[in-house]
């Protein structure tokens, strides 16, 4: 299998230099195949090819380091009143990919599926669903957007609840819940619907009866997923398919009850990763074959409350390798109880966490996804919200928190992937019967046991605005980079109400560079290069118009990047996908030398006077730091 990608990608290299030296690239670039995306260029069609897992880091098909940034796409899938499919038409799924890339800066999703409507009658898929989905996945394919399917499941199923409970899951069929003799729901005190996955009996008795195939259970989702899988990759066309990037199987998976004399290790290691092991099969049975299952662990792995914690985090399985992804979930669960943290988060308050992510992705082998983080935008905590978002995406950034990142940019670490929850244009629109009750018709929020953490919403004219700041949500990141990204940073100025949060100042010592960024946002990369000849890329943010973008680097100096040519070191030109989403491209085709770029759109008419002392003050401050 690795073989075959290098060699595919040896070509891709050959062709590359067989254009460069018969002069035909250009910003055009040879003929595109039909499956060309709006606004590609030469190099964008080989890029786009599937993504592999390669040296601990994504890899797209030109062999470059990938980030994925983005959003699950959405909750709505775990309501009835889209019959669990995330849009209720394919226009909606266009209309929110191109809100997604435009306003969010997303380049992928995590797109929610539904065991219970793909298999609505044990041993029969409904293909009128998995055409509905897969439809609806190929809008955010066509939009130049990735695409990681996730079987989504929480307390289970639906149909364990009454329809005047408080709560209510979705997961399973009802075929599935109806042939276990489960209890009557109940939660006892239970102000947070998380609380039923360990307190609800009927949660933990028909969770358990999954995970130890009881009536053969998970024998009939793995044959679901396997069919699911199959259909997907029958109706897609080729060129989409390369965009998926590969599936989740399971969401938040939980043992429910643990068997005598077992831990929530050893569950993992004997009940957990023998069921990844065989998704993984059915993986390859369904022509998935060089797509990573992105695996999660016991989803209190890493939660940050003592009591809740529980040790896992796939420690026994050892090097799971490029096939699997490793792949967590974060929520703040001190921030969202409200008791156990009462002040803002702060400046580099989840570098350790999300540190510990990266840590556990290099012990086995492979990279690391944040596949769900977030906090509730309404309610009682919500106050905490503007903090806790940015410092979760600066530890996405970086393990080192803003106030020591100049001082320490070498202990950066890989810059990594995440998809926020979540992207939900019917915000605030539903009409969810919860539980099937005529009386309990769920409209505002998210629908769904008063959550409330949509980043969108469509307004009065059908419109998608976003609900949180716009600083915040799209950002600058390092989507594609040639060769290895060495460190990373991103002061985004998000704010606080009326307060502008800086976390990351550039220091006095650099008293150029901090003149020329002044209160503007601002990155720095820092990368070596490996000899291609495609530029790294980074995801430009609506607030960095081309005429306001001033990029100082090794590789030259611009207070408007032009556009892309051959000889053009920084350019920027428009990301692949027709949504208008812009991108910056850095051309270094040299071998293992350091590269730096700082990019903001702080400056006003700078001076070729000041360009030079800020590139003089970096140049040394690079060789300062990474001698």
């Amino acid at each position: 299998m690795s073989n075959v990608a290098d060699m595919s990608r040896l070509r891709t290299r050959l062709l590359g230099v067989l254009v460069l030296v018969t002069g035909f690239l250009t910003t055009a670039g040879p003929t595109q195949p039909a499956s060309a995306l709006t606004d590609e260029l030469w190099f964008d069609s080989q890029a786009a090819a599937t993504l592999t897992v390669e040296g601990g880091r994504f890899k797209d098909g030109l062999g470059r380091e990938v980030v994925l940034r983005g959003y699950n796409v959405s909750g709505e899938t775990k309501l009835k009143e889209n019959n669990g499919l995330p849009f209720a038409s394919v226009a909606d799924a266009k209309k929110s990919a191109t809100a997604l890339r435009a306003l969010g800066g997303g380049n992928s999703v995590r797109f929610l599926l539904s065991w219970a409507y793909a298999e609505p009658v044990r041993g029969q898929v409904s293909t009128s669903y998995l055409a509905a989905a897969t439809a609806q996945m190929g809008a955010f394919l066509d939009a130049g957007i990735r695409v990681y399917p996730d079987f989504h499941q929480d307390l289970y199923s639906r149909w364990l609840f009454d329809s005047d409970s408080w709560y209510t899951g979705d997961g399973a069929p009802k075929w599935a819940v109806d042939l276990g003799d489960y209890p009557d729901e109940y939660c006892g005190i239970c102000p947070f619907w998380g609380q039923n996955i360990t307190s609800n009996a009927a949660v933990t008795e028909s969770t358990y009866d999954f995970w130890h195939n009881a009536y053969g259970l998970q024998d009939s989702f793995l044959d679901t997923a396997q069919k699911t899988m199959t259909y997907v990759k029958s109706n897609l066309t080729s060129a989409q398919f390369q965009g998926v990037v590969g599936f989740d199987p399971w969401n938040e998976p939980h043992p429910g009850i643990l068997d005598s004399g077992q831990t929530s290790r050893t569950w993992e290691k004997d009940v957990l990763w023998p069921f990844y092991v065989k998704f993984r099969s059915r993986m390859d049975a369904a022509g998935w074959q060089s797509k990573p299952a992105f695996v999660e662990p016991n989803l209190f792995w890493n939660a940050n409350i003592d009591f809740q914690k529980q040790e896992g985090g796939l420690l026994d399985a050892g090097t799971i390798g490029p096939r699997y992804v490793f792949n967590t979930h974060f929520y703040d669960q001190k921030a969202i109880s409200g008791v156990f943290m009462w002040g803002k988060a702060e400046n580099g308050q989840y570098v350790n966490d999300f540190g510990t992510v990266r840590d556990r992705a290099t012990a086995g082998g492979t990279t690391a996804i944040i596949s769900e983080f977030g906090h509730p935008l309404s309610g009682s905590v919500s106050d905490k919200a503007p903090t806790v978002y940015k410092a979760m995406y600066q530890a996405l950034d970086s393990r080192v928190k803003g106030v020591n990142w100049w001082s320490d940019p070498a202990s950066s670490g890989p810059v990594l992937s995440g998809s926020q929850w979540q992207w939900d244009i019917y915000w605030g629109r539903h009409h969810e019967l919860m539980n099937d009750n005529p009386d309990e018709v769920k409209v505002e929020g998210d629908a769904w046991n008063d959550e409330d953490l949509s980043a969108v919403r469509l307004d009065d004219s059908g419109t998608a605005v976003l609900r949180q700041d716009a600083r915040m949500l799209d950002r600058i990141y390092p989507s594609a980079t040639a060769g290895s990204t060495v460190a990373f940073t991103y002061e985004d100025r998000s704010r606080d109400g009326s307060t502008t949060l800086t976390w990351n100042p550039v220091p006095s010592s650099l008293p150029n560079v901090s003149s020329l960024v002044g209160s503007g946002q601002y990155s720095l990369l820092v990368w070596r290069s490996d000899g291609s000849t495609e530029p790294t890329e980074l995801h430009l943010p609506a607030s960095f118009p081309t005429a306001s973008t001033t990029v100082v680097s090794d590789l030259g100096v611009t207070a408007a990047p032009p556009a892309y040519t051959t000889s053009t070191p920084i350019a920027a030109v428009k990301e692949p996908g027709g949504t208008g989403s812009r991108r910056l491209l850095l051309t270094a085709a040299d071998t293992g030398k350091l590269h730096y770029a700082l990019v903001t759109n702080g400056a006003t008419a700078p001076s070729a006077t000041q360009l030079s002392a800020a590139r003089t003050e970096l140049s040394n401050w690079l060789t300062s730091e990474f001698s």
